[in-house]
């Protein structure tokens, strides 16, 4: 719990400190701005592991294909990592270039989840009855 303290500290201390530098040097503003992000991003990462473990449990438990659950993570990733760069983006005044981004993100993602809905649908037309 302590951790989600220090992440809403350091997310604060580079909003403010963005804010002091902007106005004297807009481009050390960014670079401000993309490095307290990244420091928040590693401080995360380590929770990552117990995310993979539990999904291998699930793999294990329910024998399904594990290479859904692995498009299901990338599907996940890219959600991630386009809004952190829409972040970026807007942070830096291009808020319009985040939102292509963004729609980037959503139509990868919208690809990516197809053979996942393709399953489902394949699933529950065996549990119908003929």
């Amino acid at each position: 719990m302590e951790v989600i303290f220090k992440i809403i500290a350091i997310g604060l201390v580079t909003c403010l400190a963005t804010m002091i530098i902007r106005p004297v040097r807009s481009d050390f503003a960014v670079i401000i701005a993309i490095v307290g992000g990244l420091i928040i991003l590693f401080m995360v990462v380590n929770y990552l592991s117990s995310v993979f473990d539990t999904l291998q449990n699930i793999i294990g438990l329910t024998g399904l294909n594990s290479g859904l659950y692995t498009l299901l993570l990338k599907i996940i990733g890219v959600g991630y990592l386009v809004e952190f760069t829409a972040g970026i983006c807007s942070d830096t005044g291009n808020s319009s270039l985040g939102d292509k981004v963004l729609l980037g993100g959503k139509i990868i993602i919208l690809v990516m989840a197809l053979p996942i809905i393709t399953n489902i649908l394949q699933i529950i037309m065996e549990l119908m009855p003929s």
